[in-house]
């Protein structure tokens, strides 16, 4: 059976890669960069020693060198199915219709939401907070029944 589990996408990495310079296969010298590649709104940048660089010279270095990780940042991972079915239900006690949790959802997170199962656990308690302070006596009932 295939294993369908995402994994969190890192946010940055972080890599000390050192870079051996030869000549007619004499080693002539060796430099250690630091290299940190960062996602930032869906675009790779690069720093190399601390410093803006392009992701192009970024690559380059950590291809030609001995690489060793020194730090990642994962994105937050997704709640998953069963919380997600357990955030719907909570909604659907209350009285409100499947398309209203997406729309509740969406207006808490300020951004589409089409997938609980999407949201990681922080997104997941703004919409339940949210869905609270939008409707306390339906979000008491919920609370009762879950």
């Amino acid at each position: 059976m295939q294993d369908t589990t995402t994994k969190p996408r890192a946010l940055t990495r972080t890599w000390e890669a050192v870079v051996t310079y030869r000549e007619c296969s004499v080693v002539t010298g060796h430099q250690t960069f630091v290299v940190t590649l960062t996602r930032v709104a869906g675009v790779i940048e690069a720093t190399i020693n601390g410093a803006a660089a392009a992701v192009r010279d970024a690559l380059n270095i950590l291809r030609g060198a001995l690489v060793t990780k020194l730090d990642e940042v994962l994105e937050p991972a997704p709640i998953g199915k069963p919380q997600a079915a357990n955030l719907h239900r909570r909604m659907g006690r209350a009285g409100l219709r499947n398309a209203e949790h997406y729309e509740l959802a969406s207006a808490a997170l300020e951004r589409p939401v089409h997938s609980f199962a999407g949201l990681t656990a922080q997104e997941a308690a703004t919409v339940l907070g949210f869905f609270t302070d939008a409707f306390p006596d339906m979000a008491a009932v919920a609370l009762v029944a879950a």
